[in-house]
């Protein structure tokens, strides 16, 4: 058995051959044959082009229930505030804190730097000509969309099941899932209300099921994304795509080193360095497992043996943490859907980026911690702004080394979370009193 898994490739690579084999034939055709020649303009109308969005549709599918039962999941989780007291309120106001600290540092590098700027906007407006109906449709709804005190308004539905079917409206039902997890959070322990929790996360475990299933066809629509995109830009797309990797990393980067750092020093009063040096194993796994869920086992352990926290605050803040707490997440939807709006030549105005930041914090609570988790939410906010949600696919052959990159930076989030809370408790971290720094 274990030399059948062993012999098994596993999904990441088989992604990498997908964009590697699709871009390069992409580029092939693009500087040999020609995007115009009728066979190349057939293939990509009638084969690829459908396959990808095919892919899309699944994703789009079932991005409703996986988003509202993840969402209402994770604040549901927090069930243990009643008991846990300022505990849980504090762990929420920390997670929604750096989670803003880290949607805005995105926002601000990937505007500043623009890596998604620089193609040929003729050749922008062609992808969107070529793209599917349901890009289309978006694209063209998109100056339809409420603006000002209006789209504030709106973010509090009407009529939650009509909000479920617009991508526009899914503010308003991330809004709506999460006073229903509040809603869980206050209410009387009672049986219909443990039955209640026990549906929703299986409805959530369904869909996450589901998913995995849809993921599996990531190769072959990686392969028709990168094809199409290839065919149409050539190698400019490569240039473009580097520039936006870079932009992301530096961005988790400045986020994990700088920003971590500083609220350990300023709020908790804890050595950076002494704190980095604990959880490199917990940092380890997360890079090499890309899951935040993978690495909960060590991060118990870590937060216990090398940060010394109370067991109560730890097991809480980082079972919470693995699914409510996704800075680099939050970081790398952000950066993600204004990259592809620069590439497609959307123009975002500063109201619609604060919505997609808005999303972005309520999506770190509502992403999966497991491996591509947070791809359906990218392709939808991407709907709901007016970009196509066809452009995951530029970033479905780099998302598993950027995957690695943000679980390191939500596990360490989550550790780091777990010191600040600790402070104050009467079985407080000895992480401060550990001897002297060398140097």
């Amino acid at each position: 058995m274990s030399e059948a898994v062993r012999g098994k490739m596993q999904l990441h690579w088989k992604i990498a051959i997908g964009f590697i084999a699709g871009l390069l034939l992409g580029q092939l055709v693009h500087y040999v044959v020609g995007a115009d020649t009728p066979w190349v303009a057939s293939l990509t109308e009638y084969v690829t082009q459908p396959f990808g969005t095919l892919f899309l549709s699944l994703i789009f599918m079932l991005i409703v229930p996986l988003l509202f039962s993840a969402l209402v999941v994770g604040v549901s989780e927090m069930g243990d505030v009643r008991s846990l007291g300022r505990i849980g309120w504090r762990t929420l106001g920390y997670t929604v804190v750096l989670s803003g600290i880290a949607v805005l540092l995105g926002l601000v590098m990937v505007n500043l730097f623009k890596p998604g700027v620089g193609v040929d906007p003729v050749a922008a407006q062609a992808m969107l000509a070529e793209g599917s109906e349901r890009a289309a449709a978006i694209v063209k709804s998109s100056t339809e969309q409420p603006s000002g005190m209006k789209m504030l308004l709106e973010i509090v539905p009407q009529n939650v099941v009509g909000a479920a079917s617009s991508n526009a409206s899914i503010l308003a039902l991330m809004f709506f899932a999460l006073m229903f997890g509040i809603g869980i959070v206050l209410s009387e322990d009672t049986p219909g209300l443990a039955t209640l929790k026990r549906g929703i996360e299986g409805l959530f475990e369904v869909s996450m099921t589901l998913i995995g299933l849809v993921i599996r066809l990531a190769p072959y629509a990686v392969f028709c994304f990168m094809f199409n995109l290839a065919v149409l830009f050539g190698w400019d797309l490569l240039a473009r795509l580097g520039a936006y990797v870079l932009v992301v990393v530096a961005a988790l980067a400045i986020h994990m080193l700088v920003t971590y750092s500083l609220a350990l020093k300023l709020v908790g009063g804890y050595s950076p360095l002494k704190f980095f040096r604990g959880v490199q194993e917990a940092m380890m796994v997360a890079f090499s497992t890309a899951s935040s869920n993978a690495t909960l086992p060590v991060a118990l352990r870590v937060a216990d043996s090398e940060l010394g926290l109370p067991k109560r605050v730890s097991r809480f803040v980082l079972t919470i943490g693995a699914t409510a707490n996704q800075n680099g997440t939050a970081l790398f939807e952000g950066v993600t859907v204004i990259f592809l709006a620069q590439f497609f030549g959307v123009d975002l105005s500063l109201g619609q980026q604060f919505m997609v930041m808005l999303v972005c914090i309520l999506g770190g609570i509502g992403t999966a911690g497991v491996p591509s988790g947070s791809l359906p939410v990218v392709a939808l906010i991407c709907a709901m702004v007016g970009v196509p949600p066809v452009g995951i696919g530029l970033v479905l052959g780099v998302n598993h080394f950027l995957d690695m990159c943000r679980t390191t930076v939500n596990v360490t989030g989550d550790l780091g979370i777990a010191a600040l809370v600790a402070k104050g408790e009467a079985d407080g971290p000895d992480l401060p009193d550990r001897g002297n720094l060398p140097g």
